[in-house]
């Protein structure tokens, strides 16, 4: 059995982390010792690190609870893991069209800078006020 602190280091996260998922249900509350102090499961690091790997491709922890029951869930197939995974692969995708825009528009305006003259003769506030949406 492991005490919090060492599930958290183990697991690449804070003790505060880890009571958090605690607290959101990612991750069993543990029993405790008869001092009360948390013991948990040599298992409970490889769950940690599984949401941490979830966190870095995009998934926010609600969809990573969703995961979670998925997988506890003999009913669930891997085609209804797939189907969160392309979900998620859309919304990805969806940010770096938005994100593209917002860097093209960006450059536009810089280039338009000539990056010397008075602030109210700048083209990138004057682009900023002008009432027309991107």
């Amino acid at each position: 059995m492991l005490n919090i602190g060492d599930v958290a280091r183990q697991g690449g996260v804070s003790v505060e982390t880890l009571r958090y998922y605690e607290q959101q249900g990612l991750i069993e509350t543990p029993d405790r010792d008869a001092n009360g102090y948390r013991k948990y499961a040599p298992d409970a690091v490889r769950h940690i690190q599984f949401i941490k790997r979830a966190q870095d491709v995009g998934f926010t922890l609600r969809d990573i609870g969703d995961l979670l029951s998925l997988k506890a869930d003999p009913g669930a197939s891997c085609g209804d893991v797939r189907d969160r995974a392309l979900g998620k692969l859309s919304e990805i995708e969806d940010k770096i069209d938005v994100l593209s825009r917002m860097r093209d528009i960006l450059a536009t305006w810089t280039q338009a800078c000539p990056s010397t003259g008075p602030v109210s003769e700048c083209p990138i506030l004057d682009a900023l006020e002008a009432e027309k949406g991107l």
